[in-house]
């Protein structure tokens, strides 16, 4: 899983070619209001508008669509809270593929269901008890399918790097270069991409992941120069960003490209849930709004800055949010 040699900006390039016509181009939405809130030109990247409500169909559709012709019968094997797992689902779907997900049992309900909706087995464990990456490993050694790590894996990690490239390019479209960049941060394979991407072509650019409090195994790892694990396994609202350390992969690809971590509480996270919803008319899930939240709350200067923010995912359950919005 973690043998494999780090992705390049050509790796990029060519995730950009493989993906074409099966995951969407996201805009980058603009908001006077946000523009004024923050006193910078802000660009918002939706990726809760993606196929499949977030970022992960287009680093699993890349990854998926290179499995050998001759491994393709035993199907892929994943683990995920939700979104890689639908992610992955679907681009099995897509290429005739069976798979199955390991999900932790306390994953939002809307997530499980769509990921069986895909066709996909899935298989849950206990979060606070069982290691997933070993379960995962067993599934896939049983079944001789292949393994598609969420964030430790090159073809997952340039496939995501293609938000990079694309907010770079529709920004010089507009005559424009971002000073700052701020990433949802899980287990890193989103910022990796997407740092790469942008460091490669913007040097300058700013690169900021941003994770949930208690969960800021990347902030403290880029702070002591190794990966840290987390002490908890579970207790935030950002259910999709609550992996237990940095991947070998996307921790060598960040350490060099970031600037430093941000880090956001579960009630600045739904604060931002709801200030998409009410003002930007957009659908977040706490772990998708990080970003925007380390803005919103002041957790690093924008002010006169050209901003891209990476909306990660909106696959919300209902009840949250109701609550962000009636907050």
């Amino acid at each position: 899983m973690t043998d494999q040699a780090l992705p390049t900006y050509d790796d990029i390039l060519a995730a950009a070619v493989r993906i074409e016509g099966e995951a969407v181009r996201t805009p980058l939405v603009t908001s006077p209001a946000l523009d004024a809130k923050l006193n910078a030109r802000v660009f918002l990247k939706p990726e809760c508008l993606q196929r499949t409500g977030s970022f992960k169909f287009r680093g699993a559709f890349n990854a998926v669509s290179q499995i050998p012709a001759d491994r393709r019968a035993n199907g892929v094997v994943a683990c995920s809270s939700g979104n890689h797992a639908q992610g992955v689902a679907a681009a099995a779907a897509l290429h005739g593929l069976p798979a199955t997900i390991v999900m932790p049992s306390d994953a939002p309900a809307i997530k499980r269901e769509r990921t069986e909706g895909y066709g996909a087995t899935v298989v849950s464990y206990d979060r606070s008890s069982q290691d997933r990456d070993a379960l995962t490993e067993a599934i896939a050694a049983e079944k001789g399918a292949t393994l598609v790590h969420p964030y430790d894996n090159r073809d997952v990690i340039a496939g995501q790097g293609t938000i990079g490239l694309e907010i770079v390019e529709d920004l010089r479209a507009r005559g424009l270069t971002p000073d700052v960049v701020l990433v949802c941060c899980g287990g890193g394979g989103l910022t990796a991409g997407v740092a790469l991407a942008i460091k490669t072509l913007v040097p300058s650019a700013a690169i900021y992941p941003v994770e949930p409090e208690g969960f800021d195994d990347q902030a403290r790892s880029f702070a002591a120069g190794e990966r840290l694990r987390n002490t908890r396994t579970a207790g935030s609202v950002c259910d999709a960003l609550l992996t237990p350390m940095p991947g070998v992969l996307s921790f060598a690809l960040n350490k060099p490209r970031i600037a430093r971590g941000l880090v956001v509480s579960d009630a600045e996270a739904l604060a931002a849930v709801g200030y998409a919803a009410r003002e930007l008319k957009l659908v977040l899930e706490p772990g998708g709004a990080v970003a925007l939240a380390a803005a919103l709350s002041g957790k690093v200067d924008l002010s006169g800055k050209i901003v891209a923010i990476v909306l990660s995912g909106g696959n919300v359950d209902p009840a949250i949010l109701a609550g962000a919005v009636a907050a």
